[in-house]
């Protein structure tokens, strides 16, 4: 399951690698790749429902979950509901811990909105990330949903082996924000990739293919 703004061929060396060993099904979220674009402002638990309607089309029962970024914010929200959905759980560089806001953040979200209300066109154009202006309008709505929820609780119903994957070098998903759900599923297990980014699983493909292949026991 793909990150933000990725699809599901970023997990191409992967899919190329584990189906020596198993069937491997990867699709596109809504609004990404090759899937429809969002007609509506999405939440994580609207792509949670997509999921599951996917995994059942496709008659899969209890399957293994390999899930990047914003795919497991996904995951955990899916999991925490129904510990009977997944198999085991590989989350790598896992988004959904809200780091606790400073005052300079919030000093930047009242210039935003107050230059959002004489000035809408230039607010939209100068505040918030690259990632975030390149979006469109719906998709743009669908992203604050989507970053706003924080999933602590979430991740403290989940009942899974659960095994965390992040890169040293991460700076989209820290991996102390990897230590937090460590600390909050119970039983899970926490791997820092030295040398990598947030897309450990690319960086370092042996480590990260190495390390799954011996989580699933495959």
């Amino acid at each position: 399951m793909h990150g933000y703004g990725a699809r599901k061929e970023c997990f191409l060396p992967q899919i190329n690698y584990f189906s020596r060993f198993c069937r491997v099904t990867a699709f596109d979220f809504t609004g990404f790749g090759d899937a429809p674009p969002l007609a509506s402002p999405w939440a994580v638990d609207d792509y949670a429902a997509e999921t599951r309607d996917v995994v059942r089309s496709l008659g899969l029962s209890r399957p293994h979950v390999v899930a990047h970024s914003f795919g497991a914010r996904v995951a955990v929200k899916i999991a925490a509901a129904d510990e009977g959905f997944f198999g085991k759980m590989v989350l790598t560089g896992a988004a959904g811990i809200v780091p606790r806001r400073t005052l300079g953040y919030h000093a930047k979200v009242k210039a935003y909105r107050l230059v959002r209300k004489f000035f809408p066109a230039y607010a939209e154009r100068h505040f918030g990330s690259a990632e975030y202006r390149a979006l469109s309008p719906v998709m743009r709505e669908s992203y604050k949903k989507i970053v706003n929820e924080d999933l602590r609780a979430a991740a403290a119903d989940i009942k899974n082996p659960v095994l965390l994957v992040y890169g040293a070098n991460d700076k989209t998903t820290p991996p102390s924000a990897g230590e937090v759900y460590r600390a909050a599923i119970q039983g899970s297990r926490l791997e820092i990739l030295p040398g990598c980014g947030h897309f450990a699983f690319l960086d370092d493909m042996a480590a990260f293919n190495a390390l799954t292949e011996e989580f699933l026991e495959l």
